[in-house]
């Protein structure tokens, strides 16, 4: 009996020996599986991203895919074909290989911002015939030419700043494309990081025919102190934030510890969220570049003084959340610029009801479109409680009534008034979950 158990567990082990070395063997169609793009060949990736499956989902009857943040280094073989829009922002791509998209043939959108992409192949987009936007910013190219972007017929939309471009003869393809006038919209932002005496220009000013005479340049002196360059700390950089162009512009910069309103923010954002930070005042002209801001999120920051320039330029500028800060009182010409806005978030301040307060309450009540709310009296203590408008009112309770401050002929009573806006708040909360959340 003792032999015949033997002879088994030989037998056995005989035909484990097969499996692995003959040429029906697992590795073979390991092999085989990688070749057809079988999932299990990619068990490396999934050392990249483990148990952090990519999000599918559908928004506007058109097929996204967020693959963000998932340490991946490559594009995975089982993503579905018929993707409009790929997200792929914040992982560890380092090159772009020939043909890494060429399934995607219905792809729109590809977002490939904040990677270690230092190289990317010429044929790289091959298949993307209808690509319109490109997000390569925040990257580590240096050279690029024309000819990367040849199978991209459709693409009006390039982001490429932040990434350090050596504007050499290498580069001559690019810059002339991106200086076309019908390519308005690509390549915009993106400076050179070298030579030095390019340092900072931009790629779409930059002059073409000089790009090849460096070797008829004299050699920049190398025993010269390099002048400082403007050192930005990472706390106002606005690297440190994401950007979505989906459904809109959006920068979002929420809770990354910044004390100061990041000063490199791109001109055409349309929403903007600061919230979550510690920035406690606002200086002149924050936002001077930034024209089509329309949505601006500052809750939650601690907040005390804001200049009377601070929304200087912010003319197009509709919603505007302060909830949550450490405001008193506006000074007399805060909000002059914001001349289109419409909903005003003041709730959770500690606002002091004496003469200071006017000039908010005076402002809003002469833009009586503007929807508001919170704007309650935390202090002094006889006052805590009270809607700032029951103050101002009695606060001329004994001036003469032809010196009473007039007000819109659709003036109604500041307990009607209230009313009106916490049923616009009610409505509207939906709304404000999907801009400012």
């Amino acid at each position: 009996m003792q032999a015949l158990t033997i002879v088994i567990l030989l037998f056995f082990c005989k035909a484990a020996e097969l499996r692995k070395t003959g040429p029906g063997t697992s590795r073979s169609k390991a092999h085989h599986g990688r070749a057809n793009g079988d999932r299990r060949a990619w068990g490396p990736v999934k050392r990249y991203a483990p148990g952090l499956p990519c999000d599918i989902y559908s928004y506007l009857h058109e097929k996204y895919l967020d693959c963000q943040e998932r340490r991946l280094v490559y594009v995975l073989a089982d993503w579905p074909e018929d993707l409009i829009h790929m997200l792929l922002a914040r992982n560890k791509i380092r090159t772009l290989k020939n043909s890494m998209f060429a399934k995607f043939r219905k792809l729109k959108s590809l977002d490939l911002q904040q990677n270690d992409i230092s190289k990317i192949e010429t044929d790289a987009f091959f298949g993307l015939s209808r690509l319109t936007t490109l997000l390569l910013q925040h990257n580590r190219i240096k050279v690029l030419t024309e000819e990367v972007f040849i199978h991209t017929p459709l693409l009006n939309y390039l982001r490429l700043y932040d990434n350090p471009w050596r504007c050499s003869c290498e580069m001559e393809t690019l810059v002339t494309m991106l200086q076309i006038p019908r390519n308005r919209n690509l390549g915009n932002y993106a400076k050179c990081e070298g030579p030095e005496d390019r340092k900072n220009q931009k790629l779409k000013e930059l002059k073409v025919e000089e790009l090849c005479d460096e070797d008829q340049k004299p050699p920049a002196p190398r025993n010269q102190a390099v002048g400082k360059p403007p050192v930005i700390k990472p706390v106002v950089d606005s690297s440190l934030c994401h950007i979505y162009v989906f459904p809109i512009q959006t920068l979002d910069c929420k809770r990354k510890e910044l004390r100061k309103i990041p000063t490199n923010i791109p001109p055409d954002i349309v929403k903007l969220d600061l919230s979550n930070n510690k920035i406690n005042q606002l200086r002149p002209k924050e936002f001077e570049d930034v024209h089509e801001l329309k949505r601006l999120n500052l809750s939650s920051n601690g907040i005390e003084f804001i200049d009377p320039a601070a929304f200087s330029g912010l003319t197009h500028l509709e919603e505007l959340d302060l909830t949550n800060n450490s405001l008193q009182n506006f000074d007399y010409g805060v909000l002059e610029d914001l001349y289109f806005l419409k909903i005003l978030w003041l709730k959770d301040n500690p606002w002091r009801c004496d003469y200071n307060i006017h000039y908010l309450y005076y402002w809003l009540r002469h833009h009586y479109n503007v929807h508001y709310n919170g704007l309650e009296c935390k202090a002094p203590t006889e006052y805590k409680g009270w809607f700032v408008g029951k103050y101002v009112r009695s606060y001329f309770e004994e001036c003469p009534k032809d010196l009473l401050p007039s007000y819109p002929d659709q003036d109604p009573e500041d307990e009607e008034w209230d009313k009106i806006h916490k049923e616009h708040i009610a409505k509207t909360q939906g709304v404000r979950i999907t801009v400012i959340g």
